[in-house]
C-alpha cells in the first residue's frame, strides 16, 4: 500500500511540475487519472488546462466540472478560479451573486486575491450595491495578509 501511495505523490508532483513547466502534454497524461479519483490538486489543474486548451482542445463543460469539484474539496485555488468563471461568465454562466459567495469561501482560505477582488466588485457595484466601506473593509484584510 505504502508503495501505491508513493508513486500517487510521485504523479502528482511530477503532474504539478510539467504543469508549472508547461509540458502540458505530460502534465495531461499525469494528472488526468488523479482528476479522475477526485485528486483537488489534479482536478484544478485539469479546469485550467481545458479551460484554457492548454495541452488539448478547450473543453468549458469539463473545465467547469473539474473546477467545481475542486472547489468542493475546499481548494482554495479553486473556490477563487469558480468565483472568477461565474464573475465574469466563463465556463457558466454568469452569476455575480455564487461568484461573491466563492470568493468568500476562498478568503475564508486567507486568498488575499480573492480580498481584492471583492473589494473591487463592492466598490463597483458588481451583482451588489454600491459599499465603499464594504471595499475598503476587503482592501484593508488583503493587504494585512499580504503584509505577514
Amino acid at each position: 500500500m505504502s508503495d501505491d501511495i508513493t508513486s500517487y505523490d510521485n504523479d502528482l508532483m511530477s503532474g504539478i511540475a510539467a504543469f508549472e513547466s508547461k509540458d502540458f502534454t505530460r502534465a495531461m497524461r499525469l494528472l488526468s487519472p488523479l482528476a479522475d479519483e477526485g485528486n483537488a490538486e489534479a482536478l484544478y489543474r485539469m479546469a485550467i488546462m481545458f479551460q484554457t486548451g492548454l495541452g488539448r482542445v478547450k473543453n468549458e463543460e469539463y473545465a467547469f466540472d473539474a473546477m467545481q469539484k475542486s472547489a468542493d474539496k475546499k481548494h482554495a485555488y479553486a473556490r477563487h478560479s469558480l468565483a472568477i468563471m461565474y464573475l465574469y461568465g466563463e465556463c457558466v454562466e454568469k452569476d455575480e451573486l455564487k461568484a461573491i459567495e466563492w470568493f468568500k469561501l476562498a478568503t475564508e482560505q486567507g486568498l488575499p486575491g480573492s480580498m481584492m477582488t471583492l473589494g473591487m466588485i463592492y466598490e463597483n457595484g458588481q451583482g451588489v450595491e454600491k459599499n465603499e466601506v464594504e471595499a475598503r473593509r476587503w482592501y484593508k484584510m488583503a493587504e494585512e495578509i499580504e503584509a505577514t
